[in-house]
């Protein structure tokens, strides 16, 4: 498939067969209703195949609540990939769609998320309802619905909590919301589970879905090699970190361990229920983390090419490990600079165990969340007195405050919200960031699928013989997902 391909929802004997075959490919881009039933389902719904002529196609799990199907309860659509914000006309639109899910969508909103993406707030509303066939007020009140559902599938967490963690009154609002637009009330979702236990009671489990393959143990590799001692640890095939997250002025701090649910093609992800109230801040995150609405198939057939020149050198289900923590992740770049990949860990736990607040977690290893770009730009006296002593040099101290001060001042924002190319801009124009951290940065932070760091030393050892001009021209067939062709040449070391 072309990237960006608009789909024809009218064209239904092309969606019908996918829907038959159970294509993955689909998940998260299409979504079916069924007219005898009124469910809506994910491509790859295991339950009996309905008749063509039961079945209207909609983009979006919204555009399916709207028309007025209800999810179905053994696919579970809440769990469906998203989309990826890919250049083309749908880039702001679905960008939209990812800051309404971690931020809410109040009715004084829409202006300031139009403004900081850069546009007009009725262009992007327009594209908005041309890519999702829903108001953005409309999808907000699906990925509310659908967080509750997940909620209360998944835990033995009360309605009163569910309703405040999902943006609703109460449970009373709650349930009436669930018998207004699902016909069912609340109670009728729960699963048939054992009662929580003691521990089980201070934790959540929830699922979030990927379009496979997915190279999980390939994935984590790259991360336990470049895990923050005292932030971050794998332990038993799974990734554990701690948390620090502010909402309506409070901070919420804790922790996250991150499984890979291979039956379910998904993650889980557990979470103490002192995070709720920051929830939606974490299911992004994580989601960006581990690279959730990647379209692995899309990717593949247009990174294959590298196979040319080095046999199984791109592998499908390659995955661009992003960041839970862009501060942090900026950090790490600026102190892996001409070092190597252990020196720069050491470093970073350093930094975390010195300035960062210190947490008693269940999970051996985290003991401290990571310091804020508030607290390293206002410690006092010359910043090389503070890092220093921890071995980082006096250049990449100054480096890692004048990034603390500009995000502070909201000169740079490495939220997602804006063009990452703009980004890129002014963190080159900061003392100490040359192109390799700003493409690492772009990489993992802004999680920009074209950034390549072809400078780096892996790239250059696995593309030996080639000056810079010439592996920037090797790259040109591999855009817009050259980010993901550096993993798979780091990989391949």
């Amino acid at each position: 498939m072309k990237q960006d391909t608009k789909f024809n929802f009218s064209a239904t004997n092309t969606y019908y067969q996918e829907f038959r075959d159970r294509n993955t490919r689909f998940d998260g881009r299409v979504f079916v209703g069924v007219s005898s039933t009124r469910i809506y389902c994910r491509p790859m719904c295991r339950a009996r195949t309905p008749r063509e002529q039961n079945c209207t196609f909609f983009p979006s799990a919204a555009a399916a609540e709207t028309a007025g199907y209800r999810p179905c309860l053994k696919c579970r659509p809440e769990l469906a990939p998203g989309l990826p914000p890919v250049n083309g006309p749908s880039h702001l639109a679905r960008k939209a769609a990812l800051l309404i899910e971690e931020n809410g969508l109040c009715s004084d909103d829409w202006g300031k998320l139009a403004l900081s993406l850069g546009v007009a707030g009725e262009h992007l509303r327009r594209l908005f309802v041309s890519e999702f066939s829903v108001s953005p007020e409309q999808y907000r009140q699906t990925q509310r619905m659908l967080l509750a559902k997940n909620l209360l599938t998944d835990t033995h967490l009360p309605l009163a909590a569910i309703a405040q963690v999902t943006g609703f009154d109460n449970a009373r609002h709650l349930e009436a919301s669930f018998q207004k637009y699902y016909r069912l009330p609340p109670a009728r979702w729960r699963r048939k589970t054992k009662p929580a236990t003691p521990g089980e009671a201070d934790t959540i489990t929830l699922y979030a879905g990927y379009r496979p393959p997915y190279l999980w143990d390939t994935l984590l590799d790259f991360l336990a090699g470049r895990n923050i001692p005292g932030v971050e640890s794998i332990i038993g095939g799974a990734y554990h970190r701690t948390v620090a997250l502010s909402h309506g002025g409070k901070t919420y701090r804790g922790w996250i361990s991150v499984r890979h649910a291979e039956k379910k093609q998904a993650l889980a992800v557990t979470l103490p229920v002192t995070l709720l109230s920051v929830l939606p801040q974490v299911w992004t995150r994580v989601k960006r983390l581990f690279d959730l609405h990647c379209e692995p198939g899309e990717i593949y057939g247009k990174l294959a090419v590298m196979n040319e020149f080095m046999a199984g050198i791109c592998r499908p289900g390659t995955r661009l490990p992003g960041c839970f923590d862009p501060f942090e992740m900026a950090v790490r770049a600026v102190l892996g600079q001409q070092i190597t990949v252990k020196a720069a860990r050491t470093l970073a736990g350093r930094v975390a165990g010195t300035y960062g607040q210190a947490l008693s977690t269940p999970i051996d290893g985290l003991t401290h969340t990571f310091p804020t770009p508030a607290h390293i730009a206002g410690l006092e006296g010359p910043i090389e007195d503070h890092l220093g002593p921890l071995g980082v040099t006096g250049a990449r101290a100054r480096s890692i405050r004048s990034l603390a001060e500009k995000l502070l001042s909201g000169e740079i924002d490495l939220s997602g919200r804006t063009d990452p190319q703009k980004e890129m801009k002014k963190l080159l124009a900061l003392p100490g960031f040359g192109p390799w951290t700003v493409n690492y940065v772009a990489m993992r932070a802004l999680s920009w699928p074209d950034a390549f760091p072809h400078t780096d030393y892996g790239v250059k050892k696995v593309l030996a013989g080639r000056t810079a001009k010439e592996i920037l021209a090797l790259s040109e067939p591999w855009k817009p997902y050259r980010a993901y062709a550096t993993i798979n040449i780091w990989n391949s070391l």
